[in-house]
C-alpha cells in the first residue's frame, strides 16, 4: 500500500467522526424551526402564555434528571451571578418564547422565522452600542442592509407602508422577541465558562416558570382558556421535548466536537427548514418580498461576518 493510500485509510474514521458531528448539528435547526411552525398551528387551540408555561414545564422534567447534578454543585456560583442568570432567564426563556408564540397569533410563521435570522446583525448592533466594541465599516454597512431586509418583510414589500407607517403588529412583536433573544445571547456572555451549561439551563427554566406562572394564571382569569384535545397536547409535548431539550443537548455536543464557530453556522438552516416546514403543513405562501428581504439580511450578515473581531 501507498503512504499516499495509508494516509487516506488513516484518515477515513477520522471524517466519519467529524461527519456524525456535523450530523448532530442538522436536528437542533429543524426542531427549532418547528418550534414557529407548531407556534403558529396552535394559534387558535392554546394561547401564547399557556403555551410558553406548558413548553416549560415538559422541558424541566425532561432536563431535570441531566440538570440536576450541575444545578446542585454550581449553586453557589448562580447566587454569585444572580442578577445576570435572572436577566437572561426573562430575556431568553420568558420574552422570547412568549413575544414569539403571541406575534405568531397574528403573523404567518414563514415572516417569524425569516426575522430570526436577523438576529445575528442585532448582537452586533447591542454590542457596539452597550458594550462599546467598535463598529467597523463594514459592520455598520452589513447592519444597514440587513435592516432594510427586515423592514422588506415588515412591510411584506409594500414601501407605502412605512410612510402610513403601517406595521404587520405580529410581525412587530416577533421582532421583538428577536430583540429579546440579541440579549440573551450578549448577557450570557457574562456568566463563567466554569458554570455547567446544562444545569445553568435548568436553572433559567426554573427561574422562568417563577415568572411565567402568574402570567399564565392572569391569562387564563382574563378568560383565555386553552382547548385540550390529541393535537394540542401532541404539540405541547414536541414543543417541551424537542426544541426545548432534545435539540440543545444536540446542539452543545456538536459544539464540543467541531467548535462553537463551525457549530453556529447551522442556525441559519432555520429559516430553511422552517419556510419549507410552512409551506408544507401550514400552506404559507412564499412572495417575492420574503425573499429579497432574506437575501438582504444573509448579505448583510455575510458583510458583517467579514470584521476581524
Amino acid at each position: 500500500m501507498s503512504d499516499d493510500a495509508a494516509i487516506a485509510v488513516k484518515g477515513r474514521p477520522d471524517d466519519r467522526a467529524s461527519l456524525t458531528s456535523l450530523l448532530l448539528l442538522v436536528p437542533p435547526p429543524l426542531f427549532w424551526a418547528g418550534n414557529f411552525i407548531v407556534g403558529r398551528a396552535m394559534r387558535q387551540d392554546v394561547p401564547p402564555l399557556t403555551l410558553s408555561f406548558w413548553r416549560w414545564v415538559i422541558a424541566f422534567v425532561c432536563l431535570l434528571p441531566f440538570a440536576l447534578r450541575p444545578m446542585r454543585r454550581d449553586l453557589p456560583r448562580y447566587w454569585q451571578y444572580r442578577w445576570r442568570i435572572v436577566s437572561v432567564s426573562l430575556a431568553g426563556v420568558v420574552s422570547f418564547n412568549s413575544l414569539v408564540y403571541l406575534g405568531l397569533r397574528s403573523t404567518p410563521a414563514s415572516n417569524g422565522l425569516l426575522l430570526n435570522s436577523f438576529i445575528p446583525i442585532l448582537i452586533v448592533l447591542f454590542a457596539a452600542l452597550f458594550y462599546q466594541q467598535r463598529l467597523q465599516r463594514t459592520q455598520a454597512l452589513g447592519l444597514a442592509l440587513s435592516f432594510a431586509g427586515v423592514l422588506t418583510i415588515i412591510l411584506h414589500g409594500d414601501g407605502s407602508r412605512l410612510a402610513a407607517l403601517a406595521f404587520a403588529r405580529g410581525d412587530l412583536i416577533v421582532f421583538c422577541a428577536m430583540i429579546a433573544w440579541a440579549l440573551y445571547t450578549l448577557w450570557l456572555r457574562g456568566i463563567p465558562a466554569d458554570i455547567n451549561r446544562i444545569g445553568l439551563m435548568g436553572a433559567q427554566i426554573a427561574i422562568a416558570l417563577v415568572i411565567l406562572t402568574p402570567l399564565y394564571l392572569w391569562e387564563r382569569a382574563s378568560g383565555l382558556q386553552a382547548h385540550w384535545n390529541l393535537q394540542s397536547v401532541s404539540a405541547l409535548a414536541y414543543l417541551g421535548i424537542f426544541p426545548s431539550v432534545v435539540a440543545y443537548l444536540l446542539y452543545n455536543i456538536g459544539v464540543a466536537r467541531v467548535g462553537a464557530a463551525r457549530a453556529g453556522y447551522s442556525i441559519h438552516l432555520i429559516p430553511l427548514f422552517g419556510v419549507l416546514l410552512a409551506v408544507l403543513f401550514l400552506d404559507e405562501s412564499l412572495h417575492l418580498y420574503h425573499l429579497a428581504g432574506i437575501a438582504a439580511i444573509i448579505a448583510g450578515l455575510a458583510l458583517a461576518s467579514r470584521s476581524r473581531h
